[in-house]
């Protein structure tokens, strides 16, 4: 199977409109992935027809905010809570059978409560980059896992994690800056990872005392695209995405930590989840950064059948080692939920 065997949908309720693809046998178990900021449906487009190809019904929605599903004018509508009872609509229309679901970035915690609040609706959670139990709890939870031998706190008080800080001070700054210029800054984000910057503060630590993710520039400047994560005609979609829909609604998943950390607190039995769970540490991810640091402790302490994996990646691991990716679900999937099969 390749990219042209997968096909859009979208799905709508009074509520919301999710925009979709997907691929495979339509009676085939479901698996679900979940995209983060600043992407796509299309950041999956490794996944789909690899897993198509094996049998499964593969679909991956826009988060709301995103390419072709709702986009929301206030800052509260784009927290986790919002998000997961989009995907129960979606999920329902899609025939409710149990889904195997797989989160990245933002998409982690959106993955991470489908199998928290409705473990009904799951087989298993598999989760790139971002762990359980973290940053979908907010500062309180996520500051104190600091790596201080890398950010000292009176340098970084907030770590990596200083960009987070930006934009709830300069929200308005930040979103304009990306505005000005979407392909520019996709080029500039979608970048492979290097050995190169471990045990050094990454860019996101800078973001705070740069007044900006471009320092004094009003807009991202122009970099060579990386061919490793992605193409020109990926260039092209998310630029168009990014044009038509504006950052508000992604830039507004990071205004939420409050709302997101008390929705976790409803929680029974303090967030322990006993569902088959994957966790994969991208080495050269530096701000979600898993390795070395602390970050993964709650998810370790909570989830009873956690299975980990670790890829030579960066952040964009879907996109930039998509067979490493595969090969650790595939097997993964195998193994723990073997009626799968």
């Amino acid at each position: 199977m390749s990219y042209s065997d997968i096909s859009s949908h979208s799905h709508s309720t009074p509520r919301h409109t999710t925009g979709y693809l997907a691929a495979g046998p339509l009676d085939g178990p479901l698996i679900i992935f979940t995209h983060g900021w600043p992407e796509l449906s299309r950041s999956w487009r490794h996944q789909l027809p690899f897993f198509a190809a094996m049998g499964f019904r593969a679909i991956a929605p826009d988060i709301r905010g995103y390419g072709n599903s709702s986009v929301y004018p206030e800052h509260k509508d784009y927290s986790v809570e919002c998000a997961i009872l989009d995907m129960v609509e979606l999920h329902d229309a899609l025939g409710g059978t149990k889904a195997v679901w797989v989160g990245h970035d933002w998409g982690s915690p959106i993955a991470w409560g489908m199998a928290a609040h409705h473990p009904e609706r799951c087989h298993g959670i598999a989760s790139l980059c971002v762990p359980y139990a973290a940053i979908d709890r907010g500062y309180d939870v996520t500051v104190p896992l600091i790596d201080r031998s890398v950010y000292p706190e009176d340098d970084y008080p907030l770590g990596q994690w200083e960009y987070m800080g930006f934009y709830e001070e300069n929200f308005q700054r930040a979103t304009a800056q990306m505005d000005a210029n979407a392909k520019n800054m996709a080029q500039l984000i979608f970048r492979k990872g290097s050995a190169e910057g471990r045990g050094l503060p990454t860019g996101t630590a800078m973001v705070r005392k740069d007044n900006g993710w471009f320092g004094g520039l009003s807009a991202a400047p122009d970099v060579p695209m990386d061919e490793d994560v992605i193409t020109t005609e990926d260039l092209g979609v998310y630029t168009e995405a990014l044009q038509r829909n504006g950052f508000f609604g992604p830039n507004s998943w990071y205004m939420n930590h409050q709302v997101n950390a008390a929705f976790f607190d409803t929680l029974p039995n303090a967030g322990r989840m006993d569902l088959p769970a994957l966790f994969i540490h991208a080495r050269y991810d530096y701000t979600c950064e898993t390795v070395d640091s602390r970050l993964a402790e709650p998810m370790r302490t909570l989830c009873s059948n956690l299975t980990e994996t670790t890829i030579d990646s960066g952040h964009w691991m879907a996109q930039e080692k998509p067979m490493d990716v595969n090969r650790d679900i595939a097997k993964w999937l195998f193994t723990v939920v073997p009626e799968l099969a």
